[in-house]
């Protein structure tokens, strides 16, 4: 069944009765572009296959009821909440999350109670965005039973890049998590077949064709199982230190600071604040190549450039870990074109570029590279740049 299935299943076992509809987003994988968005610079995400689905109807006691269906097949509940009350702190654990949403759409005039079920098959804590992915479809969900269809595109009607706004605020100021632009945008805006090249800073966007299997390519998710969290410190402290280089660079975000301009600006700097600044300032470039190669057809050659980027964020911005070294090197090893962690970083996901006739000899170096070293066996499947969030059919 698909997670919209699920949901619908659900919602009807829970509730009794259908739900007025199913809508859903997708989990992402960044292709390059790592903490490059919280400092007004350039990313390059594509989505995945993988969804996670909010089947709703409308309440008229302005009321939030949510429950979501487990891997164990068992249901958790959270609420009623009311909507009108909600304020951060207010609710906790993962229903902090779609109340989030709920918080930010009453703030815009969409204050409308609901009673949700969500399912899916993101993997949560791989660096996947999962929680992003419940967050766009629940706003979905939500401005669906308020009779807000995007597709409809009527006056007044929010656009997507509007919506990721949205998101990001309820994940900032509500969950308590600094992230920036890229997951939401890339789960509500990205398109079958191609990457998000996304300016931050504008909001322009481009979808970059990715046609991995006219080039005999795949990109392999290596999920090391090893858990992250945006709310942990890391993350934020690293936010902070890039903010603080900019104020002391004198400039609005470090995409303001340029290649040529990098040894000068890391000159000014105290020495704890250097490598995160290189980190940003090399990647925003990269991404930058790797857009140009692909106008060109030129997939097979992004490698060097995602090899770049993962030595970049262990050394520079030190966010990877054992586990995601590991895999990356053996799959390199075994004959990946490149490979990188991605996401926010400390535990989570990475990718490999690999062509088709290495793709089992990459798995299969990786698996036993992490058996013998002790870690738990990386769950691993290939991925194609899929639709963004919409309506489902149950």
């Amino acid at each position: 069944m698909t997670p919209a299935a699920d949901a619908a299943r659900a919602f009807q076992d829970v509730h009794g009765r259908a739900p007025a509809g199913v809508w859903s987003a997708p989990g992402r994988v960044n292709l390059i572009g790592e903490h490059t968005d919280y400092n007004d610079g350039f990313v390059l995400p594509f989505a995945l296959p993988h969804r996670l689905a909010a089947a709703a109807s409308p309440r008229e006691d302005g009321k939030l009821r949510v429950a979501t269906l487990g891997d164990d097949g068992q249901l958790q509940h959270s609420g009623p909440h009311d909507i009108a009350a909600l304020e951060p702190g207010s609710v906790e654990g993962w229903a902090a999350y779609p109340a989030g949403v709920a918080w930010v759409l009453r703030d815009q005039g969409y204050a409308g109670g609901a009673d949700l079920v969500i399912a899916g098959d993101v993997p949560s804590g791989a660096g996947l965005s999962s929680s992003h992915a419940l967050e766009c479809a629940v706003s979905l969900a939500l401005l669906g039973v308020a009779g807000v269809e995007l597709e409809d595109g009527g006056a007044g009607t929010p656009a997507r890049p509007e919506i990721a706004r949205w998101v990001q605020r309820s994940e900032n100021d509500f969950v308590g998590a600094p992230t920036g632009l890229l997951d939401q945008t890339a789960s509500l805006c990205c398109e079958d077949s191609r990457v998000l090249f996304l300016d931050v800073r504008s909001g322009e966007m481009e979808q970059v064709p990715f046609p991995l299997g006219e080039a005999g390519l795949r990109v392999l998710i290596m999920d090391t199982r090893t858990k992250h969290s945006h709310t942990d410190g890391g993350y934020g402290a690293r936010r902070r230190g890039t903010e603080r280089a900019a104020e002391l660079l004198g400039v609005k975000a470090l995409r303001d600071v340029t290649l040529d301009g990098l040894d000068e600006a890391l000159a000014q700097l105290p020495e704890d604040l250097v490598p995160l600044v290189r980190h940003v300032v090399t990647e925003n470039q990269r991404v930058l190549d790797v857009v140009a190669l692909l106008r060109e057809k030129k997939l097979a050659e992004i490698g060097p450039y995602l090899d770049a980027s993962h030595v970049s964020m262990r050394d520079d911005y030190r966010i990877s870990t054992p586990e995601l070294d590991l895999v990356v090197d053996s799959a390199r090893s075994a004959g990946a074109l490149g490979a990188r962690m991605t996401g926010g970083g400390f535990g989570g996901s990475a990718i490999a570029l690999v062509r088709d006739d290495d793709l089992d000899g990459v798995r299969t170096a990786v698996e036993t590279a992490c058996e013998q070293a002790g870690f738990r066996r990386p769950r691993m499947f290939t991925a194609v740049p899929s639709r963004g969030a919409g309506r489902d059919e149950a």
